[in-house]
Parts: C-alpha cells; sequence; structure tokens
C-alpha cells in the first residue's frame, strides 16, 4: 500500500466520528467520543487540551497504536485511503514513512537494548532500502539538523545514555528521515529548551513551506500552537468544544473551556501574575493534623526564613570518562557535565536552574542529593556535610530532601498501583502508621495535585503522561519535606494542571518553609516560580541572580538567547519577534574550547585553558566574563 497523491477536492488526512474506548478493571472508560477533522497539505493544525482530553489516543488509534484492551470505530482516511483498523503488515508500510509520528514519551518510544545508529538506520532500510554510509550519513544529518552535539558519537549511545532532552531530538529526526506526507507531532518539544524548541519550530515550518507535509500538532503549549497553527481545535473530555482559526481561538475564545486554557498559560513577557484560571481551579489544602510537627514554623503567613541556610554547595563537579575514536587509537577525555559550581539556598527560598539540554542541570541536582557521587566540590545539608554521612544516615536525611524526577514512567514501578507508588515513602519513612492512615494521606495528596479518586487503582501505563507526573509529584510531596528538587516536574502537565501544581508548591512552601531547586527549559514557569535564577551553561554558572533582574534585564548572551527564544502564547507577537541567534552549533561538551564559546578574543589567541571568571557585579548578582554581543554574533 502507498501514498495516493491528494487530488484538488482530497484532504492528507481525515477524521470522521472516531471513538475510542478502553476496556479496564472499573469498566469501559470512552476516552475520544466521536470527533472529526481534516488537515490538508501544507497546514499545520493544533489540537490542544487538557492531559486525558484524548488528544494523543485519537491519533494513536488512526496509527493502530491502540494499547491491548483499546479499540476504534470510524472512519480515517489518509490522502483518500482508508487506513483505521488496517492490518498490521499494512499499516507498517505506512508508518514511518507516508505518516510519521514524534512520541510523546521518548524513553518508552526508544528501544533501550538498540543504539541510537542501529534505530534510525532501520527506518531507512525498511522505507528507503538504504544501508550503510548512505544511511549513517542521512542519520548524522538529520541528528545535526535537530542540533545534536557530537552528534557522530550519539548514533553509538543506547537511550539511556542521553538527556531527557536528547532523546526527544532523536525522536524527532527519526520522525523526520523519510520527510514524511503527515507528521503528527505529540508534544514534540515538551522536553526540549527553548533554543531547541526554536530550533525544531523552524524545522517543522520549513516542511511546511518547502515540503508541503501536512502537520498535526498535539500540545497543550499554547505558545507553541500561536507560532506553528493555521487552526485550532481544542479537545476535552474527548470531544471538541472549539475550532477555528489560530487568531480568532486567540483573540476571541468563544468557549470557556478554552479561556481557561489562555488564562492558565504562563506568560513570559507579563512577568509573575496572578493567572485566572488558578483561582478557578480547587487546589485542596491537607487539613492541619496532617502537617508534621517538626516543620511547623513560627514564620507568618506569605513570608519565609529565607535567612536560614540549609543548602551549601561548594565548587561541585561532577566528570564522566568517555571514550573518543575507536580501536588502537581510541582514548579517553574527560566530560564536564558539572564544573564548578557553587550556590546556596535558603528555608521557602526557590532557585530556578535553566539551560539547554545537555548543560549538566539534573546531573547538578542528583550530585547535591548524592544519586551520583559528586567528582570533587562539597554539599553541607543543615551545617552538616553529606560525604560524611553512611548509608543508613544519608537515607534518614532523604525524608527530608526529596526529588520529582524528568520521566514519570521511568522513575514508577509499572507492577504498583497508583496509590502504593504514593504511599511508599510514607510506609519507608513511618512504619508505624496504621493502614487507614496511610490510606487517608495519599487520598488527600492524590487530591491535592489533581489525581481522582478513581485512578487509585490503576497502573501507570493506565494513565496519560501528565497524569503520571502528578503521581511523581504526590509522591515526593506525601512526606512534605523540606528541600524538593523539581527536576521538570510540570513540563509534562497541561496549563491549567501546572498552574494548580505551581499554587500547591507555593501554599507549601508557605505553609512548611519548604526550598525548591526548580529545573526547567520553561523559562516562563522559571521566573514565577523563581526567587533567584541561576544559568548554566556547559555545566558553568554564567549567571546568577534575582528572577526578575535576569528575566528583564539579562547580562549574559546566553542568557539573553535563551530568552529571546521563549514562545509568547499571543500569535500577533510571536510570528513578529526577533530571536537572538547564536552563531555555530552547541558546543560538545568533551571540547576544551567550548567554555570560551562567549569569549572568541580567547579563542582567536588559543588560550584554550582558560575558566572565565564569574563576578559579582552587583550584591549577589553574578555573570561570567564575556565579550561583547557584537563580537560574539561575528565569531563563528
Amino acid at each position: 500500500m502507498r501514498w495516493i497523491r491528494k487530488t484538488a477536492d482530497m484532504n492528507v488526512l481525515s477524521i470522521e466520528d472516531l471513538k475510542v474506548s478502553f476496556n479496564t478493571t472499573d469498566g469501559a472508560v470512552d476516552a475520544v467520543r466521536g470527533i472529526s477533522l481534516d488537515i490538508s497539505e501544507g497546514e499545520c493544525l493544533g489540537v490542544v487540551g487538557e492531559s486525558g482530553s484524548g488528544k494523543s489516543q485519537s491519533f494513536l488509534a488512526a496509527l493502530g497504536l491502540l494499547a491491548g484492551n483499546g479499540y476504534a470505530s470510524g472512519s480515517v482516511k489518509l490522502g483518500g485511503q482508508e487506513i483505521l483498523n488496517l492490518p498490521l503488515t499494512d499499516l507498517n508500510q505506512i508508518r514511518g514513512d507516508d505518516i510519521a509520528m514524534i512520541f510523546q514519551d521518548p524513553l518508552t518510544a526508544l528501544t533501550p537494548h538498540l543504539r541510537i545508529g542501529q534505530q534510525m538506520a532501520e527506518v531507512l532500510k525498511v522505507h528507503r532500502g538504504m544501508s550503510g554510509r548512505q544511511a549513517r550519513a542521512r542519520c548524522l544529518q538529520w541528528l545535526e539538523r535537530v542540533r545534536i552535539p557530537d552528534a557522530a558519537q550519539r548514533l553509538k549511545q543506547y537511550p539511556h545514555e542521553l538527556s531527557g532532552g536528547m532523546r526527544q531530538r532523536v525522536m524527532i529526526a527519526m520522525a523526520m528521515l523519510c520527510e514524511p506526507k503527515l507528521l503528527i507531532a505529540d508534544e514534540p518539544t515538551t522536553a526540549l529548551d527553548v533554543t531547541v524548541q526554536a530550533d525544531v519550530l523552524d524545522l517543522m515550518s520549513d516542511m511546511l513551506r518547502d515540503q508541503n507535509t501536512a502537520i498535526a500538532l498535539v500540545t497543550h503549549d499554547m505558545g507553541v500552537v500561536a507560532r506553528m497553527c493555521d487552526r485550532v481545535q481544542v479537545m476535552r473530555a474527548g470531544e471538541f468544544v472549539e475550532h477555528g482559526a489560530v487568531e480568532q481561538i486567540f483573540s476571541a475564545p468563544e468557549n470557556e473551556y478554552t479561556r481557561g486554557l489562555l488564562d492558565a498559560m504562563p506568560r513570559f513577557d507579563q512577568g509573575s501574575v496572578n493567572r485566572a484560571s488558578v483561582s478557578q481551579i480547587s487546589v485542596n489544602h491537607a487539613s492541619s493534623n496532617q502537617a508534621r510537627p517538626d516543620l511547623i514554623k513560627s514564620t507568618p503567613p506569605g513570608e519565609t526564613n529565607q535567612h536560614i541556610k540549609i543548602l551549601d554547595v561548594q565548587d561541585i563537579k561532577v566528570h564522566f570518562p568517555i571514550k573518543v575514536g575507536g580501536g588502537l587509537f581510541g582514548r579517553s577525555v574527560p566530560l564536564r557535565a558539572v564544573d564548578g559550581v557553587s550556590f546556596q539556598l535558603h528555608e521557602g527560598e526557590t532557585l530556578g536552574i535553566v539551560g539547554e539540554s545537555g548543560c549538566g542541570k539534573s546531573t547538578l541536582a542528583r550530585a547535591v542529593l548524592r544519586l551520583i557521587e559528586p567528582t570533587g566540590g562539597s554539599v553541607s545539608w543543615l551545617g552538616a556535610s553529606l560525604e560524611n554521612l553512611n548509608k543508613s544516615e544519608l537515607k534518614a536525611a532523604r525524608r527530608d530532601m526529596q526529588i520529582v524526577f524528568q520521566d514519570p514512567l521511568a522513575s514508577l514501578d509499572p507492577r504498583m498501583t497508583i496509590s502504593d507508588s504514593i504511599a511508599e515513602p510514607l510506609r519507608t519513612f513511618n512504619r508505624g502508621l496504621a493502614r487507614s492512615e496511610v490510606r487517608k494521606r495519599v487520598n488527600v495528596m492524590m487530591k491535592r495535585v489533581g489525581l481522582e479518586p478513581q485512578l487509585t487503582n490503576r497502573y501507570p501505563h493506565e494513565l496519560s503522561g501528565g497524569q503520571n507526573q502528578r503521581v511523581g509529584i504526590a509522591r515526593a510531596m506525601i512526606n512534605s519535606p523540606r528541600l524538593i528538587v523539581c527536576d521538570e516536574a510540570v513540563s509534562a502537565l497541561d496549563v491549567s494542571i501546572q498552574a494548580q501544581i505551581i499554587a500547591l508548591l507555593k501554599d507549601l512552601q508557605s505553609e512548611y518553609g519548604m526550598a525548591m531547586l526548580f529545573i526547567s527549559h520553561d523559562l516562563s514557569v522559571v521566573r514565577e516560580m523563581s526567587d533567584r535564577i541561576m544559568v548554566v551553561y556547559l555545566g558553568r554558572v554564567v549567571e546568577l541572580g534575582k528572577s526578575a533582574l535576569i528575566c528583564d534585564s539579562p547580562r549574559h548572551p546566553y542568557t539573553r538567547a535563551l530568552i529571546s527564544a521563549v514562545p509568547i502564547p499571543d500569535p500577533s507577537i510571536e510570528r513578529n519577534r526577533e530571536r537572538l541567534r547564536l552563531p555555530g552549533e552547541l558546543p560538545s561538551p568533551t571540547d576544551p574550547r567550548a567554555a570560551l564559546r562567549f569569549m572568541p578574543g580567547k579563542l582567536a589567541k588559543k588560550n584554550f585553558d582558560y575558566v572565565p571568571e564569574l563576578l559579582e557585579i552587583a550584591e549577589g548578582y553574578f555573570v561570567a566574563e564575556h565579550d561583547s554581543i557584537d563580537s560574539i554574533l561575528e565569531s563563528k
């Protein structure tokens, strides 16, 4: 079965009265309730809605990728030919060739025991008959186009060796290998930093313009929709509630649900504001008898004890030896994932950590918590050195130090129900609690993070990505820790739940004086959450200071480039903005010249050992040395 060329009266994709249901232990669940849509050549259709609204399941059904307990009815036509419920052999001729999909969760979509190059080459072998050097060259070309540093080296690696953002870029490159007629992009930029997101959206725009590719963009990011989409269809509870041109949807939405989505979207250009939708969302607070007595503070509501330093990180380093080259001439070089980072964190304070994927944000967080051992430096928790704690002491300390991981499916046990996963930390640190009390606290926490009671006995694979992320957040919060590390904790959440979680985090800070390290590529959310922001570039700090100062008047060129790439959820603004593009590709962390990207004068003199100094230009405001922006933009 091959692609049928579109005629004047034919859409690339036509869906009519599509229904999708799942058989579960709680009975049949109707995920999609009779939707219809069309996408034409060269058109980008945005399908938006909250997590669990049926967006992803609609397109998974179209591709024959539903879970074993799911079934679909209706009509899905590709180029005028029916493809819904086609035999697998016929679907395999289409998938990856005429139609491709960028999946929401790259870790589960990639095969763990195959190298990246093998997985990409398989697509070309099946659909283009390419192999050997020709296939490798095309795979390398696409990895470079999605801005993966050390692309040739990445082809030899396995998925678990890449960061979340890099895995997402691999998925995008694989989807684009055969230049499909229809690209289904399911949250394609959720795990990407803003600069790579902007580059990927540029790539997709090029496909729209140059190859007349049709794109179905499934997302909750209204900033991406504002930039990319021609039309928008808003989905809620398995049905479309509004559709129209992108300008009309943003400027004059008719449906209350659509207005709520737009109101809940954080806007970097408006700073930290009270989002209208937050007041409409029920954030249920635990009763006073659930609070931990040891965390009750005398601090007045709305204030924090930010003069109390609870975390002191000094010159922390994490270096990994990696092998470059092959055969007899291969050698090991240090990958400086974290290369001398220092900061302090005070009680009740949120420090936002931003930077491109692979800059060392997540590695830094794990080193601070001793989930990985640092190569050098020191970490003090409440005045005591963490490296001096033995295994049992470290375990006890971790009651007060929790982390929400970037990938919820990878961090949850697939064999445990949702309630058991959330209850596990309670049982670990409170062995005397009765089952009824554990159940009660789990129910309270589920309600607080927006998880419905009927999900209690579900397993991770039965939940959406956003719902699984909420489970991870509930699990981390259940013991009311003094420090919580949020590693892309809200990236997978739709905007209304994101607003609720942000409100919840702020509420817990006010209630318990909880401190946070908030790691994210979403600078709009970081601005709203953070008291201070630390910008990290290839394992080193390039700017650190109060949130408002960095966001409104960034000094370092790298920070300026990040901020210029933040999407604004307004088509009239977003499509007319000029972005600061730094020259060249993202440098490799193994390249000794990488630290001098913003000092081309030193590079010209081949002074590769020079380390830019972090200078305090005002009280509490630090900026790394750099040359003028003009000299950086003129460099190659």
